[in-house]
């Protein structure tokens, strides 16, 4: 969200290390939050630290993504305007495909699980009771992605936000904080009058509520559409840092401070009490509540502000976290599928301390092997990798 150091005019700048380090460290918080039980997600993730989690800043960091990757096929001049949209909806119909793959899967997960540990408790996890109970109505639900089982219900919203991309994009670029405006008003009326989509065939909405969540999708993707001409969306301040950064210690304080919690707590239940809307109130994450958004955006703020982090994520010893960034859906659903197997065996093995202890930085050290396949295979498809393969390596020049 801060201003690039060393804009260029060429359309092929250069990646910021900062988009794929960040987003293969929130993949892989993601998965440590994902198997609840483990030692581990009490004090390695964002959710231990605030009221936000990896879930918001994934999104915001996403929209940072889209922004830079997609926003010059609208902007920049193209023969039609289906050259810029079509890009975007393929990667939305790219991940609903995925979604549904992960769905099927973890089903699959849990149904052997059940079988090979006798555990039919397993069948009753995660939203997967309809799976089971009402299959005719469940399967209606999955394909129109009403019905999303536990864990695997992110991608649905992100698909969705894809498709209203590209408006996004075009109104973005000439208004952007007209854009910014409208966005942020569509998510007060949206938590106002409980605006979600119908989660069929379970009453309510969403989990992750695409009208609630849009707008820190909207700030990255303005943030995003900034970064790629060398500018920034939100300008660099040092009041603002500092406000930000004052947010994130008293909201640390909020959560460890003896006493402060339950006061504050008392104080935003007496706003709720004479009319405030209940999203300004309270922690309901899927309608993006004032709490968990301004945390995620302030803490989004003060890590693009500090150049030390920049240095950090270029370093060699973030290459692990840079190549799962880079592969970030190929890396989201390898972890989905490993935080569901990991919560079968968590259940199966309650009594071995072990296995919670010794899952994670397995799953982790699977996670950074896939992504490193897939990265060589994608550095292997493209053109000039395969014309140095078949050519060999280049002959070191004469002394």
């Amino acid at each position: 969200m801060s201003r690039p150091e060393t804009p260029t005019i060429d359309t092929k700048r250069a990646r910021d290390p900062r988009i794929d380090a960040f987003r293969g460290l929130l993949l892989a918080m993601i998965f440590i939050d994902h198997v609840p039980g483990n030692p581990y997600e009490s004090w390695l993730t964002i959710r231990n630290w605030g009221f936000s989690d990896a879930a918001e800043s994934f999104f915001i960091m996403s929209g940072i993504a889209a922004g830079i990757a997609y926003s010059g096929r609208l902007t920049d001049g193209i023969t039609s305007l289906w050259q810029g949209i079509a890009p975007v909806w393929k990667r939305a119909w790219v991940l609903y495909l995925s979604h549904i793959f992960l769905t099927i899967a973890g089903i699959a997960i849990f149904a052997i699980g059940a079988k090979i540990f006798s555990e039919p408790s397993l069948l009753m996890k995660n939203n997967l009771r309809q799976v089971f109970i009402n299959t005719d109505d469940a399967l209606i639900g999955i394909v129109t992605l009403g019905h999303q089982i536990g864990y695997v219900n992110i991608l649905p919203a992100y698909s969705a936000l894809l498709l209203a991309a590209p408006l996004v994009i075009v109104a973005g670029r000439r208004w952007p904080w007209q854009t910014f405006a409208v966005s942020l008003a569509f998510w007060f009326v949206t938590g106002l009058f409980r605006l979600n989509f119908p989660a069929y065939p379970n009453p309510g909405g969403w989990f992750f509520n695409p009208f609630a969540w849009q707008f820190i999708f909207v700030v990255g993707l303005l943030s995003g559409m900034a970064a790629r001409r060398g500018d920034s969306f939100v300008p660099k301040s040092r009041a603002l840092f500092w406000i930000a950064a004052g947010w994130l210690v008293f909201v640390l304080a909020w959560r460890y401070v003896p006493g402060l919690g339950p006061f504050m707590n008392a104080r935003m239940a007496d706003l709720r009490d004479i009319g405030f809307p209940f999203h300004v109130t309270s922690h309901d994450k899927t309608f993006l509540p004032v709490l968990r958004m301004t945390h995620a955006l302030a803490l989004a703020y003060v890590v693009a502000s500090l150049p030390l982090v920049r240095h950090a994520c270029a370093h060699w010893a973030a290459e692990p976290l840079r190549v799962m960034g880079r592969q970030g859906l190929l890396i989201f659903s390898a972890g989905a599928l490993l935080s569901l197997a990991g919560q079968v065996l968590l259940q199966a093995y309650p009594d071995q301390p072990l296995v919670p202890w010794l899952y994670i930085p397995a799953g982790i050290l699977a996670l950074i092997a896939i992504a490193w396949l897939g990265d060589w295979k994608r550095r292997i498809g493209q053109p000039e990798a395969r014309s140095l393969v078949a050519k060999g390596p280049r002959p070191l020049p004469a002394e």
